[in-house]
């Protein structure tokens, strides 16, 4: 472990079991954060040995924000970060790959992992400290997880799990006493053997969460599952993946093969090394209907690749064009109904089938309400949406509804054709089911020709509500190269809502991931969930080893009741004042640990100040 520098704060004193807190100044950090209260809490893994996460909170920062707000119950944005050193700051210079979005800022770069942590922002509006960073939630002690996902919305009572994409561990957080943060349970490798690379969760109202380990078993060959069933799999980071189950302290309920017993399409399916049984199981995004018993998961990539070579890929056929829906009646049983292969759409290239519509499939989202039992899926190379009406049908139809070339004029104008290569991320319907809600990070120029100025990032939003109320009749079909830029020709098809750029201008890596504010306060002074959000969270950073790097800021953008998306400019940076909150920086709460890496974020409050 690092040995630690100066003014970093030594925790004291026996609060509770598994908890010890203390109290010190970080002198000579050079920033404001000169009274840190630390509170720290561990569990015992699977192997023994004691994980943790350390609370480094700001107590001038919280005290100010409680004497100034008058007893407003205050609202936080708990952003999953990682340290940044020289692994990930060399990786444009060793490889030099064309088309990477390195990051373009200058960097405070430090040689040797420190901890990464969660980032607790104040996001409470009209705040003194709205956007100031009052708690940094470092763990323990492994290093250099890459933090990941966490699940895409946080509920009442819901604990946050959070995935270390290189580490394979997934850690579970119990967020009811906000500002502070304890750590429930931590599930590593060994507890999951058939799958690693973690990604991302969805929690069920139990309080369980399933979980998609992107990558391959942990050692070569063949796999058992909780089920009894075998898989044969190329190892660590490779294929097949498979869903878990995880309980809220970390233990392993289910591990679920995402591989169907029979060899999947083998001009589509593409392994390194090569499969008996070719598979595209590499499950990324994943959704949940509760009362439908259906789940829903897309394949993105052969994770091990990417980190590879994430633009000039071996094959374009380690990216996926696949959706998996799943049966779920019996909760720690999970299984595969269909294996769903995304069209291709009419600007698809014979030459480079990189960047055809249907290729790396990375999320999907669910619609919410009952009645409705559609779902959307977003390609990363393909810059297309794609939609089926009934994810409970034996073999669902995915048709493609939107290009995103579409929305090429509002997110950046330069660009010259959009969708391909535009680097999607996040998807997500509003809790109405009226709006679909997309990230982009764009791409960099030149990745088509010299003459290609690339594109900025950015959120877009699309009206969907025809399209879902249509049902199993619905009529969109993105089919002739005059949709590509003008949008489906049906009455029913997807239409753009609002959109904001992010790195405007420029080629240097949009947001990947997001979040919507589904909280809002009421008369009573207490928080309650709202179906039509009016904020959302973004952040700017992919995985910087693949070549896909970003900005490291964290930004919130406005909903307006018509749809419209505006940056959030009074969200700004404590030490710069520049809009969005910079993860680049010199000092946090836990010490000179130079910058940091910030990938998902959820909006939560403490369980006190949420009423149903």
């Amino acid at each position: 472990m690092r040995t630690p520098k100066p003014g970093r704060k030594v925790a004291l004193g026996l609060l509770a079991v598994g908890v010890v807190v203390g109290v010190t100044a970080l002198p000579g950090t050079g920033n404001a954060y000169a009274d840190i209260a630390t509170q720290r809490s561990d569990v015992t893994g699977a192997d023994g040995k004691n994980y943790w996460v350390e609370n480094h909170v700001d107590q001038a920062a919280v005290q100010e924000a409680q004497d100034a707000n008058g007893g407003k119950r205050p609202e936080y944005l708990v952003v999953w970060a990682g340290d940044e050193n020289v692994a990930d700051t060399v990786v444009p210079d060793v490889k030099g790959l064309p088309g990477s979005l390195s990051n373009t800022v200058d960097k405070v770069r430090n040689d040797l992992p420190g901890p990464d942590f969660m980032a607790v922002i104040d996001a409470t509006q009209g705040s003194p400290t709205y956007g100031k960073i009052v708690n940094t939630a470092t763990v323990g002690p492994l290093v250099e997880n890459e933090p990941h996902h966490t699940q895409y919305a946080w509920h009442k009572g819901d604990k946050i799990y959070a995935g270390g994409l290189f580490s394979a561990a997934t850690y579970v957080f119990d967020v009811k006493n906000l500002p502070n943060l304890t750590l429930s349970g931590i599930s590593l490798p060994t507890q999951t053997l058939c799958g690693s690379v973690p990604d991302a969760y969805w929690v069920m109202k139990d309080g369980t969460a399933y979980g998609t380990y992107m990558g391959g078993p942990v050692v070569p060959g063949p796999c058992t599952y909780s089920n009894g069933e075998v898989r044969t799999g190329n190892g660590f980071a490779g294929t097949p993946g498979e869903v878990v189950r995880l309980s809220e302290d970390g233990k392993n309920l289910a591990e679920a093969p995402a591989a169907t017993t029979t060899p999947e399409d083998p001009t589509q399916c593409l392994n390194m090394p090569a499969l008996s049984q070719p598979s595209c199981a590499n499950p990324h995004g994943i959704q949940v209907r509760e009362d439908l018993n259906a789940m829903v998961t897309s394949d993105y990539a052969e994770p091990r690749t990417i980190i590879l070579d994430p633009v000039r890929s071996p094959s374009p056929y380690l990216r996926r064009p696949t959706v998996r829906t799943w049966d779920i009646t019996d909760r720690n049983h999970p299984k595969v109904k269909a294996v769903s292969y995304l069209p291709t759409g009419p600007r698809s290239n014979a030459t480079d089938p990189l960047h055809n519509e249907n290729r790396a499939a990375m999320e999907t989202t669910v619609t919410n309400l009952p009645g409705h039992k559609g779902a959307f899926a977003e390609t990363m190379q393909g810059g297309a949406i794609f939609y089926t009406a009934d994810i409970t049908a034996e073999n669902p139809v995915w048709r493609e509804v939107f290009d995103n070339t579409a929305v090429g004029d509002l997110v950046d104008p330069r660009s010259k054709n959009f969708g391909p290569s535009d680097n999607g991320g996040w998807l997500q319907t509003s809790p109405d089911d009226r709006t679909l809600y997309h990230a982009v990070m764009g791409r960099k120029a030149g990745t088509f020709g010299k003459d290609d100025p690339g594109a900025s990032g950015g959120v877009f939003a699309l009206d969907i509500s025809k399209l879902v109320d249509t049902g199993d009749g619905y009529a969109c079909s993105v089919d002739t190269t005059e949709e590509i830029i003008a949008g489906g020709a049906e009455a029913d098809c997807p239409t753009v809502r609002g959109a904001v750029p992010i790195n405007e201008g420029t080629s240097a890596g949009g947001p990947h991931w997001g979040a919507l504010d589904n909280f809002t306060i009421g008369d009573d002074g207490f928080y309650h969930e709202t179906d039509q959000p009016r904020r959302l969270a973004t952040a700017d950073y992919f995985v910087a080893r693949t070549g896909l790097d970003g900005e490291h800021r964290v930004c919130l953008v406005d909903i307006d009741p018509d749809g419209a998306l505006t940056l959030d400019q009074g969200f700004t940076d404590e030490v710069s004042g520049n809009t969005c909150v910079n993860f680049n920086r010199k000092s946090w709460p836990h010490g000179s640990f130079g910058n940091a890496k910030p990938h998902s974020m959820l909006f939560v409050t403490a369980d006190a100040d949420v009423k149903d």
